[in-house]
């Protein structure tokens, strides 16, 4: 059993429609009225208003948490609506953050809603944290996910973590105060694009809505205290198989950031430390624009061109003059390239044909490389309009 983390106030108490509000969690004996005041007295942050923001927000919101603060920089766009509830359709273009402050001060008026239509960085997470209770990580990259860990680890918080990828999500708790944080468990990031984002690889629509419910549960019991958190634990879940599992996590010792002897003071270059920022000893991987290539088909150029996306992803669209050779095929099929022909390499987004690019370049071939730049999507919004874009 562990103690609230609202400790250090007065609570505030409850209206009579407050009460009839709430009195289904009143009428639990480990919440009470006791459990809904902190809830009320609670400040929670909510960073990103995505797949598992959105599932935090409404459960929160309609839990009575009394400030809700949210970060988030994007827009609503057609393709969110499939997982993220907090929008509908008619909010496509609008600023996520006020599409989310909206649909929950339609569920319950009595939630302060705090938005910040920003990015989180190392600039500003620690002003932006500091006055929350508990933070929700609902983020999907990892240099953020760093950010908010160690923003948290600095100023005493507890982070509520999610992830999802296709079918499998993960849940825990890094409060650095009582277990360990997010360093502990994953001390370096991948290598940039290993791992694709959902934009690439895709998700089934009700994962982020199992994932980020259980972190609603969690942040639920820290403010009112009392059950067992995920602190030191983590727990996967496989929705196609309907299977949880659950990893015991201990604390680093060595950990830079919450170890004996911590290395890192401050908040850091993430974007650096992830591996994002350009290396000025790689040499560049020359792109080409949809419309350019298409001048060049209209000018009948010989090209090679090479489709590196998956079979399932080729039968939703189909581009034309285009080679299929996935990723983990490249350099083994190296034979089938002709140096003398200049190769396009494409795939959704224009971020995996890099790697297709330089596995080829690191395998020796000397042909011109050429990378369509945004892919598909590309040629689908500037070439052909008759293509989805996906």
């Amino acid at each position: 059993m562990s103690e609230s983390i609202i400790q250090d106030r007065e609570l505030p108490g409850l209206s009579n429609g407050e009460i009839a509000r709430y009195s289904r969690h009143l009428l639990l004996p480990e919440l009470g009225m006791d459990g809904q005041k902190r809830l009320k007295a609670a400040k929670v942050l909510l960073v990103g208003t995505g797949g598992l923001g959105a599932p935090l927000a409404l459960y929160l919101a309609a839990a009575g948490v009394g400030t809700l603060g949210i970060v988030d920089f994007d827009f609503v766009e057609e393709s969110n609506l499939q997982r993220q509830v907090i929008h509908g359709t008619r909010d496509i273009g609008r600023p996520k953050v006020a599409s989310a402050k909206d649909r929950i001060r339609s569920i319950n008026p009595h939630s302060n809603v705090i938005i910040f239509n920003t990015m989180l960085t190392d600039a500003n997470a620690l002003d932006i944290i500091r006055d929350f209770d508990v933070v929700a990580d609902g983020t999907d990259n990892y240099q953020t996910r760093y950010l908010v860990n160690d923003a948290c680890v600095l100023l005493g918080k507890p982070n509520v973590y999610g992830s999802i990828f296709q079918f499998e999500g993960q849940v825990s708790v890094f409060y650095a105060k009582e277990g360990p944080c997010y360093r502990c468990l994953y001390p370096e990031p991948p290598p940039p694009g290993l791992v694709p984002s959902c934009a690439e690889g895709g998700v089934v629509g009700v994962l982020p809505g199992i994932v980020g419910s259980l972190q609603a549960n969690e942040v639920i019991k820290l403010i009112a205290g009392g059950g067992d958190s995920l602190t030191g634990r983590l727990l996967l879940f496989d929705a196609w198989k309907m299977k949880f599992r659950e990893l015991k996590l201990d604390k680093d010792p060595h950990c830079p950031i919450c170890g004996r002897e911590p290395s890192i003071h401050g908040l850091i270059d993430y974007e650096q430390f992830c591996g994002l920022k350009k290396n000025q000893d790689e040499e560049p991987v020359e792109t080409i624009s949809a419309k350019e290539l298409k001048a060049r088909f209209d000018r009948n150029d010989p090209l090679q061109i090479i489709d590196i996306r998956e079979p399932h992803e080729r039968a939703i669209v189909k581009f034309p003059r285009a080679k299929a050779i996935p990723l983990g095929q490249m350099t083994r099929r190296m034979e089938e390239f002709d140096p003398a022909v200049d190769a396009v390499f494409i795939c959704k987004i224009g971020r995996r044909s890099i790697f297709a690019i330089r596995a080829l370049r690191e395998a020796g071939y000397t042909g011109r490389l050429l990378n369509l730049e945004d892919g598909v999507n590309a040629w689908a919004r500037d070439v052909d309009t008759t293509l989805p874009v996906y």
